[in-house]
């Protein structure tokens, strides 16, 4: 007889293909089943939600698990966990974070770029000061890890140059434009505006 997650696995794989989409991730904790899809090229709401409405009248129809749960599907996610071999092997060249367990001797954080990743671990390079060094990790020595995402930065407005002052120029304050109104005499020597 099958677990409640091989029998969930079973039923939610041929879905997944035939959508065209790649089961990322499948957990089944605590009463949740989460159900993580991914495609090349991401995957948008329209197909999450396509197949959460599959998945989940399936699930109503063999009822692979006795008692209540409640199905999560979604991405993967910009910053991704990653705890497979296939996960790491699908994203050599991105930033990633990887925290060893304590036993392992070494730091325990190594963040950088995935260079390698093959069945039995991953190689992740990063800058240590002006040296650039790689550590070998086996998966079992990988306590978590996950993709970083590297916002771009928004470059500054440009600063405005003050212009000279000119007394008959309109000047401004808190955005509203006020005017210099000057008084000339007149040629009976009284004012006008």
């Amino acid at each position: 007889m099958s677990t409640a997650e091989e029998r969930v696995r079973a039923l939610v794989s041929p879905i997944v293909a035939d959508l065209g989409l790649d089961l990322y991730d499948f957990e089944y904790a605590g009463g949740v089943v989460r159900v993580t899809l991914d495609k090349d090229g991401g995957v948008d709401l329209e197909a999450i939600a396509l197949a959460t409405r599959l998945i989940s009248r399936e699930m109503d129809h063999i009822d692979p698990i006795s008692g209540r749960y409640t199905l999560e599907v979604s991405s993967p996610g910009l910053e991704r966990n990653l705890r497979t071999p296939s996960h790491f092997q699908r994203i050599v060249g991105w930033n990633v974070n990887v925290r060893t367990h304590a036993t392992v001797e070494g730091d325990r954080r190594a963040q950088g770029v995935l260079s390698a990743a093959d069945d039995n671990g991953i190689t992740v390079t990063y800058v240590k000061g002006k040296e650039l060094l790689e550590r070998r990790l086996n998966y079992g020595d990988i306590e978590r890890a996950r993709t970083v995402f590297e916002w771009a930065k928004t470059p500054k407005a440009p600063k405005v140059a003050k212009a000279a002052k000119d007394p008959a120029a309109p000047k401004t304050t808190s955005g509203r434009t006020t005017s210099i109104h000057a008084k000339k005499k007149s040629s009976q020597g009284k004012a006008a505006t």
